[in-house]
């Protein structure tokens, strides 16, 4: 299963429009951190480890909206840091809501019951919860005991009220084809969140281990071997089917980073989210000046190991748009 149809819609329409008018680089979703300070210091994660003065900030709600403005996207995913730290992320939200953005709040979810009375059901809002695999693993993957039940609790409140709720995973060198498969079925079965994405963990230069991140061939293995047997057409994806595709090697794409660009404290980075070449201050200047030949795999060695969503993912959505029979294939999924 793929995304929800009101999404698919609306997304293939402002594709469309962007295409007749000749716009070749556009975003479909932008990664907005409007901080880096976060309850947790997860062992694959880089953001937590800017200086203390960096992680005090908190981006401005009129700031972080002028930014989503200027870019036009018609998807925000909130990350961090955890963005529920952030005092005022609940007029964030429903000033994106009101804009009839599709925004994704991305948490570790430990804040959701303390927070979670400053928000409404909307179908253009979905807690996206972090969850690595089921409790010995996610707890392992955070650093902290208890941290996956309490996701666990969380999400069915969140349930409870009628709430949106998808999962995030991200797959390591430890993890095995039956790790995923039990975390995929826990989420899709048995806590019965409405979509579930998953990605393999990227190397970030910063990440206090850099000893558990997948290469390229692992990757596909690993993927293709949990996405047997019938697995992938029954697990609730909030993915393009050709993104699947792409992470078990039946297909392979070139990085489009630019449709899945990254705005935080520091401005527009260069070239994503998982990387930091410098900051533009305006989503043109990030296009017009970012030398986006330059990146992607055989062409930057940071790259070699890449297959993350931020750049891979909106190239698997261009291509299903340009094909008549991926289209329907993508229409039969939702």
């Amino acid at each position: 299963m793929s995304m929800p149809l009101r999404q698919s819609l609306r997304i293939g329409g402002y594709i469309l429009r962007n295409k007749l008018r000749g716009r070749e680089k556009f975003p479909l979703i932008v990664e907005l951190e409007p901080l880096f300070a976060c309850n947790l210091a997860c062992a694959g994660c880089g953001k937590i480890q800017h200086p203390h003065d960096v992680l005090r900030k908190r981006m401005p709600v009129e700031q972080a909206l002028a930014a989503i403005e200027e870019c036009g996207a018609p998807m925000v995913s909130i990350a961090g840091g955890e963005p529920l730290m952030h005092p005022q992320i609940d007029e964030l939200v429903n000033e994106l809501v009101r804009r009839r953005k599709f925004v994704f709040l991305c948490t570790n979810a430990l804040l959701i019951p303390k927070k979670i009375d400053k928000f409404a059901p909307s179908p253009y809002f979905a807690w996206a919860v972090h969850i690595d695999g089921l409790r010995e693993r996610h707890d392992a993957s955070v650093c902290k005991e208890g941290v996956f039940d309490d996701a666990v609790a969380a999400v069915k409140e969140c349930k409870r009220r009628g709430f949106r709720v998808t999962t995030n995973t991200t797959i390591f060198n430890t993890d095995t084809p039956q790790t995923v498969i039990d975390v995929m079925n826990y989420l899709n079965d048995d806590l019965r969140v409405d979509e579930m994405m998953i990605s393999p963990g990227y190397a970030y230069d910063k990440a206090p281990d850099q000893d558990h991140f997948l290469g390229v061939q692992e990757t596909r293995e690993l993927f293709r071997k949990a996405f047997g047997d019938g697995n992938r057409k029954r697990w609730r994806f909030n993915h393009s089917p050709l993104f699947l595709d792409f992470l078990e090697g039946k297909v392979d794409f070139p990085c489009t980073a630019w449709a899945i660009p990254s705005y935080s404290l520091f401005g527009w980075q260069r070239p994503c989210y998982l990387m930091s070449d410098g900051y533009a201050q305006t989503y043109r200047e990030l296009l017009d000046e970012t030398d986006w030949d330059s990146y992607g795999r055989g062409r930057d060695s940071r790259c070699a190991n890449c297959m993350a969503h931020c750049g891979y993912e909106p190239t698997a959505v261009f291509s299903t748009l340009g094909s008549l029979k991926e289209s329907l294939r993508a229409v039969r999924s939702v």
